[in-house]
């Protein structure tokens, strides 16, 4: 069986707590070897935890994400770094900017942005990164922080802003949109991007492919993905989850925690 990572799924998600053993039996089913869990706040941080340690091949990522921050976000970047001195974590992350939902302060944002990426470069840990209505000055920041490398997170930008993330290491994560006919523009990215810069997600409990819309999302359904991207590109599933496995261990050292 082919091996796949989903390397974006919220598990922690309270639409999930009633079935969890299930979801995690039918990403295994449908080939899904490792799922990375990224955090939005202080209070997923122990649920994360908790759950990774009880569900093999589950990986942890700690941080703040830009839509859940409040007057206490400076105190509680603090508390990360604390955090990340005791418990292991495969990525800083979901953290980024958000400048599509409205009444979020644009300028804590930045703040909050700029002191979590200094964690991940400071203890050498990749970010996970967010970027809705905000890809431009993402790229910008990312490229002033030297030395960091990660993923940007359901990418919806232009071939343009694509290549910027490339030329600086950065990954693209693709999921569920791709699978929409009137996605052309990601699509068309998709089907002509170096192969390295790949990462497969499923955004779960959101952000579902087009045969299962409206519905809860989950893991498994990043072989529905994978199915599309290797049509998208004329190239067997078969190299597209190899090539997107092999990203997937190299930027968060999945094989050196699972050796």
């Amino acid at each position: 069986m082919i091996e796949i990572v989903d390397s974006h799924a919220h598990l922690d998600d309270g639409r999930f707590q009633s079935d969890l053993d299930a979801v995690m039996a039918r990403a295994t089913e449908a080939g899904i070897a490792h799922v990375v869990i990224p955090a939005t706040d202080t209070t997923s941080w122990p649920h994360i935890h908790d759950l990774c340690s009880n569900y093999p091949r589950t990986h942890p990522a700690y941080g703040l994400h830009p839509m859940f921050l409040g007057e206490d976000a400076p105190a509680h970047v603090d508390a990360l770094s604390s955090w990340l001195d005791d418990h292991h974590a495969v990525a800083v992350g979901e953290i980024g900017l958000d400048f599509h939902v409205e009444g979020i302060d644009h300028d804590l944002q930045r703040r909050i942005f700029a002191r979590q990426l200094d964690i991940a470069r400071a203890r050498g840990l990749p970010v996970i990164v967010h970027a809705r209505g905000a890809l431009e000055e993402v790229i910008l920041t990312l490229r002033r922080v030297a030395g960091l490398r990660g993923v940007v997170h359901s990418f919806s930008g232009s071939e343009q802003q694509a290549q910027h993330l490339w030329d600086i290491g950065f990954c693209l994560g693709i999921g569920g949109p791709v699978t929409y006919e009137r996605a052309q523009r990601l699509r068309r990215i998709v089907s002509h991007m170096p192969l390295e810069f790949l990462l497969l997600e499923s955004d779960a409990p959101d952000q579902p492919d087009a045969a299962h819309r409206g519905q809860r999302n989950e893991p498994a359904r990043v072989a529905d993905v994978l199915r599309c991207i290797a049509a998208l590109r004329d190239e067997s599933e078969a190299e597209i989850a190899a090539a997107t496995t092999a990203n997937a261990h190299r930027l968060f050292g999945l094989a050196q925690r699972n050796a």
